[in-house]
């Protein structure tokens, strides 16, 4: 089982000790995405005249909007993927069917050449023949 990691961070301006699983860098970074949006939000004149519980909640939905804006770029970069990845499927699919046309086409005209030639062959065999008889 990992170690439980703590480490502390600031978050609008107050030092707090946060522990978990992950790495201290992956909850520094967590941190920092948190105190970004109360920094931003700090902008923001009638933010400071709402109650606090309000405001812990417009921060809450934003990082939720956030989260599931997210969440949605990652579903529709998995479609793009597995569409690729279907036309890929499907490339090599026609890149076989293709090189498999060819090698019976150069079968194809090897055999005819083989033909012709066996054809030029008894030609000459049969006017020579003629010549002589």
């Amino acid at each position: 089982m990992a170690s439980k990691n703590d480490t502390e961070v600031i978050i609008g301006g107050k030092v707090l000790r946060l522990s978990g699983y992950e790495s201290e860098e992956y909850l520094q970074r967590v941190a920092a995405y948190i105190n970004g949006k109360v920094t931003e939000y700090n902008r923001v004149e009638s933010f400071h005249r709402a109650p606090t519980e309000t405001q812990n909640v417009l921060l809450q939905l934003n990082i939720a909007d956030d989260y599931f804006k997210a969440k949605k770029q990652i579903s529709l970069l998995e479609e793009e993927i597995r569409t690729k990845e279907k036309e890929l499927y499907d490339l090599k699919h026609e890149l076989i069917a293709s090189q498999i046309k060819l090698e019976n086409s150069e079968k194809n005209s090897k055999n005819l050449k083989n033909e012709l030639d066996e054809s030029n062959k008894k030609l000459i065999r049969l006017e020579t023949e003629l010549k002589l008889g």
